[in-house]
């Protein structure tokens, strides 16, 4: 599955020119042209990565910046004016990781982007063979999950909810994301069997299942996992 760059900006030229690209690139991209769907698309659609110009309408670039960096780990690439100093001290001070100066080289942009990614991945083992939590264990190679060294023994679907919440343990994930992303994006089926499969989830994995450690429920929200 390709990685997921949204892009906030609001010159659609530049927009145009930023997704063809990124998806020359082999990214998949998502577009917001204000700070207000920013916020929106972010939450919806959990980019693995975010190029933000800090010159936005609705809600500014930088309020965007601080309030998904209290939300999320998801590496954030400013665009800033040329000279503009200031706005580089104060977007890296409101959690952004890196910033490229406009007009930049789409070359420099791309070797950014991946830099960025490649950061993220070393930080974050999202592809990893091996995810530890306390005592719970998944091997994805030997598609195994122990609990203090006992095999428990898992459905393909708890298999791959219980992968997916662990790949993103810390987040909040969505009802809807982790519908899609488990079940794909023409499940058609009652929303309740994610609550099912959560359910079973922690009969097999937590000490006491109605006071969980490890799958915990964000009310309005969906679920995450333990960090």
């Amino acid at each position: 599955m390709p990685q997921k760059i949204l892009i906030v900006e609001d010159e659609k030229l530049l927009v145009e020119s930023l997704t063809f690209n990124l998806r020359k690139a082999g990214y998949e991209v998502v577009v917001a042209y204000d700070g207000a769907e920013a916020l929106t698309k972010a939450r919806r659609e959990y980019p693995d990565l975010i190029i933000l110009d800090l010159m936005l309408p609705h809600v500014a670039g930088i309020d965007v910046c601080r309030i998904l960096r209290r939300e999320s780990t998801v590496p954030i690439l400013m665009l800033t004016a040329k000279g503009a100093e200031m706005d580089k001290v104060v977007g890296l001070e409101a959690g952004a990781d890196d910033y490229v100066v406009k007009p930049f080289g789409m070359s420099e942009l791309i070797a950014r982007v991946r830099a960025l990614l490649r950061r993220a991945h070393a930080a974050f083992p999202g592809d990893s063979e091996r995810i530890e939590i306390d005592d719970l264990v998944i091997d994805f190679i030997r598609h195994e999950v122990t609990v203090r060294g006992a095999v428990v023994p898992l459905a393909p679907k708890e298999f791959d909810l219980l992968a997916l919440l662990a790949r993103h343990r810390g987040r909040a994930l969505r009802r809807e994301f982790l519908l899609r992303r488990v079940w794909g994006v023409d499940f058609t089926g009652d929303e309740r069997t994610l609550d099912v499969h959560i359910r079973w989830l922690r009969e097999k994995i937590e000490d006491n299942p109605s006071q969980p450690t490890y799958l915990l429920t964000v009310r309005g929200v969906g679920y995450k996992m333990k960090d």
